[in-house]
């Protein structure tokens, strides 16, 4: 094969490739790509304000509570029940996870789930999971009773926590009569 030849295959193979390469450059520049007019998506982004500005919460008042749950959904309380499936169980007999199971838990004892080790500082509270009791301790169980194992932040809204307390309230053969 003389040199003609090989100047020949060679340049028919650039050719191929400028056709190939070259065409798709040409139809990029032609249809220009147009971005979307808003993303896919939309990230949550909540502006910080600064801490001076923060005005002080409101202190918690469990008649507010206690007041709602006439009017309170069980639906929705095991709809917020949920966040609580990590560490505990509702099912009568239920396993117990990281926390004790909850069938019952209103009108019972506190620390007074067979099986499960309590800390120190629950067994030192005295008295029963009442209605009262439930909703300061669900509001914020860290400050009701330090030194408690449960690292659960709460739940702050008011409606939200008597959903809750009367979905806990129908756990149990005999559901314990609303307050007055």
């Amino acid at each position: 094969m003389d040199a003609f030849e090989v100047n020949k295959t060679i340049g028919a193979v650039l050719s191929a490739l400028l056709v190939v390469f070259g065409s798709k450059t040409m139809l990029d520049i032609v249809y220009k790509e147009h971005k979307p007019e808003k993303a896919g998506w939309a990230l949550p982004i909540t502006e910080v304000a600064p801490t001076a500005a923060k005005a002080p919460a409101a202190p918690f008042e469990v008649a507010k509570v206690l007041a709602l749950l006439p009017k309170a959904s069980p639906e929705n309380g095991q709809d917020t029940f949920k966040k609580c499936l990590q560490c505990h169980t509702p099912d009568k007999g239920g396993r117990i996870l990281t926390g004790p199971n909850l069938w019952g838990v209103v009108g019972r004892a506190r620390a007074a789930q067979p099986g499960f080790p309590y800390s120190e500082a629950m067994k030192s509270h005295p008295g029963n999971w009442t209605f009262e009791e439930l909703a300061k301790y669900l509001h914020d169980p860290k400050a009701d009773i330090p030194g408690n194992k449960m690292a659960f932040a709460g739940v702050k809204d008011d409606a939200e926590l008597a959903d809750l307390l009367v979905y806990l309230r129908k756990l149990a053969d005999s559901p314990a009569p609303l307050p007055q």
